[in-house]
């Protein structure tokens, strides 16, 4: 059976891949991806055919890897971070139904919120959510029915895609509903560019963070009313001096 191999690739940086997708890509024939996740790794896989699409062409980028494998070929098709987290892989099972001879395998990848969340610190020790404020594929006001409930719920929040030029305003909307929640002096966080060069991050609280400016490869961190900032790190503690202090 010809198998196509749904890879995350991680951040971005080489060394921040698993063993286990370097070695997927090693033994792959085609490459395939968004033209940006692709230009990442083309350099370490020299002599493989490497292909992309577009931005908004997953679906065209899907069917392009279905027919390389039904030709016999070993085909990777890549994603930046984890292929399950905002990736390739439920689209891909979708498209592949309709190629039931292609056998389909994810490897996973270290996903932004995790390697971000290195860069600050420690902000996600405790019960946290992933919300994306892109509205491409979620109406916006599903989105912010989501924040609605994570603010109430107290969860560490991490924000994928949250600004871009048609969305400038999108960051300082989510900020507004979480100040119905938190305080305005609620540690928060990003990260730009996380595990490529011009890599930065910025520990804040949250009325400063409504007024900054951010883009589609910054990862924000929203805490929770326990987080706090130690040493220059963002910091969301677990509860274990509270549960020393109950046993005593």
């Amino acid at each position: 059976m010809n198998k196509i191999y749904v890879v995350g690739i991680g951040p971005g940086a080489y060394e921040k891949m698993t063993i286990e997708a370097c070695e997927t890509l090693k033994n792959c024939d085609v490459i395939i991806g968004y033209t940006v996740y692709v230009d990442l790794v083309k350099e370490h896989f020299p002599g493989k055919t490497f292909l992309t699409t577009p931005m908004r062409k997953e679906k065209e980028r899907c069917v392009m890897a279905f027919e390389e494998a039904a030709k016999g070929q070993t085909v990777a098709m890549i994603c930046s971070g984890d292929a399950g987290v905002y990736g390739m892989a439920g689209l891909m099972y979708e498209v592949g139904s309709a190629y039931p001879q292609i056998e389909i395998a994810v490897i996973p990848g270290v996903t932004a919120a995790i390697s971000g969340a290195a860069c600050l610190g420690a902000p996600l020790i405790h019960d946290f959510c992933l919300i994306s404020l892109s509205d491409l594929l979620t109406p916006w006001e599903l989105i912010e029915e989501r924040l609605h409930s994570a603010g109430k719920g107290d969860f560490v929040v991490c924000l994928y895609n949250p600004s871009s030029k048609k969305r400038a305003d999108y960051l300082q909307k989510a900020c507004d509903i979480f100040l119905k929640y938190r305080r305005p002096d609620t540690i928060c966080g990003f990260v730009k560019n996380i595990g490529r060069e011009g890599e930065t991050y910025q520990i804040l609280p949250l009325e400063i963070l409504r007024e900054t400016a951010v883009d589609m490869f910054t990862t924000v961190y929203i805490g929770t009313e326990k987080t706090m900032e130690l040493n220059g790190k963002m910091v969301t503690p677990r509860g274990y001096r509270e549960m020393k202090k109950e046993k005593a």
